[in-house]
C-alpha cells in the first residue's frame, strides 16, 4: 500500500516533520512493507521553510537583519529549484515570539528586516520568492519593508520617518520611484491563510492588532493611519488594493508585499504546489493528513482540508489525525474518516506533553483498521 502523510503542525506540541516522522514510525511497525511518502505542510507561518526543505531539495541560508524590535539579529531564509526561488518566513525576521510580552507594542515594532531579506534573496539571483506570512510582531502595513526595498516616506515637514509602527502615524507623502528595480523582474508569491482587508471592522489593526499589543486607542489610530498610508499608495500606483483579501495579513504585511506586485494566494496551496504534492497523492492509495485541532474551518482554507481536496480529485481517500476533532459531520463530507489521538480522560496539559505517544498510538489503529478494510 502506498500511503502519504500530509499533516500540519500540532502547534503547541509537535512540529509538522515530528507528526510526519511518527505516523511514519507507526505504519513500518504495524508492516513495514508499506511505502510511505512523508510531505509536511505548513500555512505561510513558522515552521514553512522546516516543511519545505523536508520534502524539496534545498539550501538554508543564513543572515542578519533588522529583527521586529530594531535590533541586528541572526536568521535565515531558504533557496530551492536549483537557487532560483527563495523560501521567506517573517515570523523569522518580525515574529511575534522574538518579542518579550512586555515589550510587545505595535508602535516599536517593524518589517524592516522583511525588506532586507528580500534584497538579500536579489543579491543571491534569485528570480522567484515564495513568502510566508503569519505570526507577525507588526502592525505597520509593510512600512519597514518598503523602506528597505526603496521607497521613501516623509511627514508633514518633508522629513522621513522612521521604520517603525509608530511612524506610520506620521506620513504625509510617499514616493516608490527609488524602489529596487530588480522587484520587477522577480515572481513574488505571497502565502496566507486569512482573508481580511488592510482597514475596517476586519481588517489589520482591528482583529490582530490587540494580540500584538495594542491598546483599544491604538487600534483606532493605526486603522486611520493605514488608510492614510493606503491611500497615498493606491495614488501613486493607479490601482486598489487596500481591500484585496489578505492585505490585512500580518498587520497589513500583505498590503506591502501587493505594493511590490506580490501575488497573494492560500498558503496550503502555495506549500503544496512547492512540495510537488498532487504529484505524490496521485500515485497513493491512502492519503494521511491532521493538525492540532480540526473543525469545520479545517475545510475553508487549512492545509488538512486543501490536502483532502486535492485526493478527492484522484479518488484517494483522505483519513483526518488531529489533536482534537470538533464537528465530525461537517468534515465526515471531505475526509474518509477523523479521529483525534485523544481516546481518554486527560487534561489538556497531559495531552500535549504526550502527544507522541497518543499519536502514535491512534494511527497504528487507523492503519490496522484500514488493512483489514482492504483485504
Amino acid at each position: 500500500m502506498n500511503i502519504v502523510i500530509a499533516p500540519d503542525s500540532f502547534k503547541g506540541s509537535l512540529t509538522a516533520i515530528q507528526v510526519s516522522n511518527i505516523i511514519e514510525n507507526a505504519i513500518m511497525d504495524y508492516d513495514e512493507a508499506y511505502k510511505v511518502i512523508k510531505k509536511p505542510m505548513a500555512d505561510g507561518g513558522e515552521g514553512t521553510i522546516d516543511a519545505i526543505l523536508s520534502a524539496t531539495t534545498g539550501e538554508v541560508i543564513p543572515i542578519n537583519c533588522t529583527g521586529p524590535l530594531g535590533e541586528l539579529i541572526p536568521t535565515s531564509y531558504a533557496t530551492i529549484d536549483d537557487g532560483q526561488t527563495a523560501v521567506i518566513e517573517c515570523a523569522k525576521m518580525a515574529g511575534l515570539i522574538q518579542v518579550p510580552e512586555d515589550k510587545r507594542n505595535p508602535d516599536r515594532t517593524t518589517t524592516y528586516g522583511i525588506g532586507e531579506t528580500i534584497l538579500a534573496a536579489l543579491d543571491k539571483g534569485c528570480t522567484s520568492i515564495i513568502i510566508g506570512l503569519g505570526g507577525s510582531a507588526t502592525n505597520d502595513g509593510g512600512l519597514g519593508m518598503l523602506l528597505a526595498l526603496g521607497m521613501e516616506a516623509f511627514d508633514e515637514h518633508g522629513n522621513k520617518v522612521g521604520i517603525y509602527g509608530q511612524d506610520v502615524h506620521k506620513i504625509q507623502s510617499v514616493d516608490l520611484s527609488k524602489m529596487d528595480s530588480r522587484l520587477n523582474d522577480v515572481s513574488i508569491k505571497v502565502a496566507s491563510d486569512v482573508d481580511n482587508p488592510l482597514c475596517g471592522a476586519r481588517g489589520a489593526s482591528s482583529v490582530y492588532g490587540p494580540q500584538k499589543g495594542a491598546t483599544a486607542e491604538q487600534v483606532k489610530s493605526y486603522d486611520q493611519s493605514l488608510y492614510n498610508f493606503s491611500q497615498l499608495i493606491e495614488s501613486t500606483l493607479q490601482t486598489s488594493i487596500r481591500d484585496v483579501a489578505g492585505a490585512g495579513a500580518a498587520g497589513g504585511l500583505g498590503f506591502g508585499l501587493l505594493t511590490i506586485g506580490g501575488q497573494l494566494v492560500s498558503g496550503a496551496e502555495l506549500l503544496a504546489n512547492a512540495i510537488n504534492m498532487e504529484t505524490a497523492i496521485q500515485k497513493a492509495d491512502i492519503v494521511l493528513t491532521g493538525e492540532g485541532q480540526s473543525d469545520a474551518q479545517t475545510l475553508y482554507g487549512k492545509a488538512p482540508g486543501y490536502i483532502a481536496s486535492v485526493a478527492t480529485k484522484y479518488n484517494v481517500p483522505t483519513i483526518l489525525i488531529s489533536g482534537g476533532i470538533e464537528e465530525v459531520e461537517q468534515l465526515s463530507h471531505v475526509f474518509a474518516g477523523s479521529f483525534s489521538i485523544i481516546n481518554k480522560p486527560l487534561t489538556l496539559q497531559a495531552c500535549i506533553e504526550q502527544a507522541d505517544t497518543l499519536l502514535y498510538q491512534q494511527t497504528k489503529q487507523v492503519i490496522q483498521l484500514v488493512s483489514t478494510l482492504k483485504r
